[in-house]
Parts: C-alpha cells; structure tokens; sequence
C-alpha cells in the first residue's frame, strides 16, 4: 500500500491540511491552533484532534475538582470535534490520558469515565502522569490517536 500512496506523491498530488471549527466546543483558532484537521489522501482523509480538556464552548471548567467528570466532558467534547468530520469516538483507535501526578491515584474514576463513553469496545489508552495541565483547574486532557476516513468509490 505504500507504493501507490508514494506513486501519488510522485506525481504531485497536492496534500494539504484543512481546519475545522466545531460547534459546542472552545474555538481555538484565535489562539494560533485548531481543534481539528484533516490531511486528504489518495486513499481517505486522516484526522487529527487537538488534546480535549472539560471546557465548554464559553471556556468555563466543567467538573472542577472531579476527574471522573472532566473526563467524561473531555470524551464528549472529542466526540464533538469528530463529529465536525463524519466520524466518533468508535473510530479511535487509541487514546493518551495526561492525568495530572496528584491524581494518577484515581483509577476508578476513571475507568468508569471510560466504560461509559466506549462500553465494551474501548480503545488502547495510555495513562501518562503529568506534573501540570494548560490550567490548574484540568484534571486529566485526552489526546485520541489519528482516524482514518476512506474515501468511497
């Protein structure tokens, strides 16, 4: 599969990225970042997602002191931003929790967060302790891997 993707390059199929704005979360554009971007390919469109914190789209901390509530409005501002490009939270693959040091110690919490917004199909995750967070007041921001959406046809 490298080859045609590498053929196309060759022949100087023009990639470049995209910004998307979604509605219902924090517009980051005027901060010199966007919360979500799609590179196209030959094959679909690769998707990125900014790390997703428990804003809401006012920029008010949602669950402060409560990790297990700012991770579940972290999921549901990551669904928001998927959503801005066709595709969810099923189409993860992989997730990294930046959980802040003082709160690595709340595994339950969390993993009830996780259970509740991916069931029984959850993604890998990774659980990294950080020391600090954009503001105090984060508790945990959630990093989804790159989705991949096909091109039909």
């Amino acid at each position: 599969m490298v080859a045609p993707l590498a053929g196309a390059l060759a022949r100087g199929a023009i990639m470049s990225r995209m910004v998307h704005v979604p509605v219902g979360i924090f517009d980051s554009s005027r901060y010199g970042f966007a919360q979500v971007a799609t590179v196209p390919t030959p094959f679909g469109d690769v998707v990125y997602v900014s790390g997703q914190v428990a804003w809401d789209a006012d920029k008010n901390v949602v669950g402060a002191g409560d990790i297990g509530r700012q991770l579940s409005k972290s999921l549901e501002n990551l669904g928001v931003a998927l959503a801005t490009v066709g595709a969810t939270l099923d189409q993860v693959g992989a997730l990294r929790l930046y959980i802040k040091q003082g709160n690595m110690h709340e595994g339950a919490a969390i993993s009830i967060a996780l259970k509740a917004a991916f069931g029984d199909n959850p993604p890998c995750t990774t659980w990294i302790g950080v020391p600090s967070l954009a503001k105090e007041e984060f508790l945990i921001e959630v990093e989804p891997s790159v989705v991949f959406l096909a091109r039909s046809g």
